[in-house]
């Protein structure tokens, strides 16, 4: 038995001596025969590193394909972790950036100052005033103090983590902190370089490259900066961009954002946002067991895509030039306002201003004085603008009552000048007597109590289904962000705690009540009574042209509702905005115009300054016969919606001076279309 027990000990054994000696013998195998030429690459090459490159976002052209928003190159300069001395060597590291920080101040470049940490005047450490970056600051990637942490505690902290010598004097330490807690907050690596100055001059980027030593792992990187062919044209349309913010690219690194990247912020740069962003290249860098350097673009980068918005520049222009006289006529201190230019047929928005504005190239220096301004230059009051429209309502309480059969085209109804509903007393405008008033009169004159007789027949259900197939108090589908509104009812009133009454019904009829109103529906709703009822979905992108394939995507109008409106009906409205026209309070610019045009003005009273005021409104659309374009504005304080009819008028006017099948494309863009 034992004899038996030791030969297969010995059995076991061999089997095990030869199974080593078989995976030794593979190994050996793979290293020197079948995986030769790798394991050589790989003694060779310690490490090999990729490097995003930057893409050029794509250019933002107008409708004829001016240029808007384009590129220019300018210089960057970056950190790069495969030149720069390692975290161990914080001496060193600080001594470069000190290096650094007295190039860029000789120099007069700005350079990274994240660090929400400042000396006061009396030489004592604070915080700023931006909570989250303080919160960053002190949270456990980056210095680890608690939340309860002085600013001193921070200062003290982020000295000693970047081993910050005492030969430096505190100001200067702090610049240095700031540079090194860049790198941090940016995740500095080999793969991830980071930017610690932009935009600088060529003479900046010579006196780098011709001394690396004293600026070791310091480079250049060119990089596409965002301009603007006039950085007032639409601002509010355009939109801004900036650097990514951690939250965003925590939800878009898995898509490819770098934590340095740019993004769009607002307007049509955010909205397209994955059209206009480019796609990025890839540095191949690879050191060998020498330490040796080497650097290969492995991948071009790929700019954006070309996005050709529905606006026409110069008819923007004239929008924005005209809108600011009208509004600085009625108040240089208090007035604001609006306009909106939309082709009836399609749903493209020609132009659209908001006044007071602002500077895209001022945008990021001056946006503390710009956010506090009270007139609000920064919102957009076409798209985020709720007004109450005041009679530029009335129409579709006309289409609402015809339609239904609650009036007819000889309905009559006397205007006293004021006049008892349910025991309460209304008044038309001025208390003025009108006398016997049809439809096409009333709205011409702009007769209250016509419309307060037709809703105690129409009722308001019946109204708000014909305001909603109008897409009063609802998004208009616009790419940028816009107001909803409030479309008066009683279902909405009982929601929000209140108690609907008559008088509710009869004021909502003439645009009053909860109604609130953007300029942009506005427009829409003018639009649709002007083409037989026909609502579009508003864009401001006309077309995307790829930036690889050139192919063009146009965007293809959008039926959102059609509202049925008889012939008869139309008639009837539509020569009733006619007579706006011709009789109305703005006869004396409309009537002399070569365009026919059919309109009709509104005011709703407000409060400013403890002082009761009018706001003034216009929708107008052009021509009567055949209609195109239609026009909504609004004008804070302007008393009423015939002080805008200059600026319609304008607007028209050029159009049809300019824009004709045989248009010549304004130069130094190509025709889109």
């Amino acid at each position: 038995m034992k004899s038996r027990f030791l030969n297969s000990r010995s059995v076991i054994a061999l089997v095990v001596v030869f199974a080593v000696v078989f995976g030794f013998a593979f190994d050996l195998y793979k290293i020197q025969i079948r995986d030769h030429e790798e394991y050589v690459a790989k003694n060779n090459a310690v490490d090999t590193y990729v490097i995003p490159i930057e893409a050029a976002r794509g250019e933002i052209v107008d409708r004829n394909g001016n240029s808007l928003v384009t590129n220019r190159q300018g210089n960057s300069i970056v950190l790069n972790a495969v030149y720069f001395p390692s975290a161990e060597e914080n001496d060193v590291r600080n001594k470069i950036v000190f290096n650094l920080i007295q190039l860029f101040e000789s120099m007069g470049e700005e350079y990274a100052q994240n660090l929400p940490l400042v000396f006061d005047k009396n030489g004592n450490i604070q915080f700023t005033d931006d909570e989250e970056d303080i919160k960053t600051m002190k949270s456990p990637d980056m210095l680890n103090v608690q939340p309860y942490a002085t600013a001193q505690n921070c200062y003290d902290a982020v000295i000693e983590k970047y081993g910050i010598s005492s030969e430096f004097d505190k100001e200067t330490a702090l610049k240095i902190a700031n540079i090194r807690y860049e790198l941090t907050r940016l995740l500095f690596s080999y793969n991830n370089p980071v930017t610690i100055a932009e935009d600088v001059s060529d003479e900046t980027v010579a006196m780098i490259k011709e001394d690396k030593n004293t600026y070791l792992g310091a480079d250049v990187k060119v990089v596409a900066y965002r301009e603007y062919v006039d950085s007032t044209i639409a601002p509010h349309i355009l939109g801004t961009v900036r650097k990514i913010n951690a939250e965003e690219w925590e939800e878009r690194k898995d898509s490819g954002y770098g934590i340095t990247d740019q993004i769009g912020e607002s307007g049509i740069e955010k909205a397209m946002e994955d059209k206009l962003r480019g796609t990025p290249g890839e540095l191949t860098v690879t050191i060998d067991k020498e330490g040796n350097v080497t650097e290969e673009v492995t991948k071009q980068p790929v700019q954006g895509n070309t996005v050709v918005l529905t606006i026409d520049r110069d008819l923007q222009i004239l929008a924005q030039n005209e809108l600011k006289k009208v509004c600085d006529n009625v108040s240089l201190s208090s007035s604001a306002g609006a306009v909106v230019v939309e082709d009836c047929n399609t749903g493209d928005i020609l132009a659209a201003a908001s006044y007071p504005t602002f500077d895209l190239n001022d945008y990021y220096d001056k946006y503390s004085e710009l956010s506090r301004d009270e007139r609000n230059p920064l919102w957009s009051r076409f798209a985020l603008g709720a007004y109450a429209p005041g009679s530029t309502f009335k129409p579709c309480t006309a289409c609402a009552a015809l339609e239904s059969g609650a009036i007819t085209a000889d309905t009559g109804f006397y205007c006293p000048g004021v006049d008892t509903f349910n025991g309460q007393e209304f008044h038309c405008l001025n208390s003025r007597e009108h006398g016997y008033e049809n439809v096409k009169t009333a709205l011409r004159d702009s007769c209250n109590m016509f419309f307060f007789n037709t809703a105690m027949n129409l009722g308001m259900a019946k109204l708000d289904e014909y305001a909603t197939a109008f897409g009063l108090g609802q998004k208009t589908g616009v790419e940028i962000a816009e107001s909803t509104g409030i479309l008066a009812s009683p279902e909405r009133r009982e929601e929000q705690g209140g108690l609907w009454n008559l008088g509710d019904t009869l004021q909502a009829a003439i645009g009053q009540s909860d109604n609130l109103f953007t300029p942009l529906q506005l427009a829409n709703y003018c639009a649709t009574i002007a083409n037989g009822g026909t609502r579009y979905e508003l864009h401001f992108v006309k077309s995307v042209i790829s930036g690889t394939t050139a192919v063009v995507n146009e965007t293809e109008p959008a039926v959102a509702q059609t509202v049925d409106l008889s012939q008869s009906t139309l008639d009837q409205v539509h020569a009733g905005m006619r007579l706006v026209a011709l009789e109305g309070g703005p006869y004396e610019i409309f009537g002399k115009m070569n365009t026919p045009v059919a309109c009709k003005t509104g005011t709703s009273e407000v409060i400013s300054n403890g002082v009761k005021r009018n706001n003034g409104f216009l929708i107008t659309y052009a021509p009567y016969e055949s209609p195109e374009i239609s026009v909504a504005s609004v004008v804070e304080l302007a008393g009423s919606g015939s002080e805008t009819a200059q600026l319609t008028a304008q607007i028209i006017d050029y159009w049809y001076q300019n824009n004709t099948d045989t248009k010549v494309n304004q130069k130094g863009g190509r025709l889109l279309g």
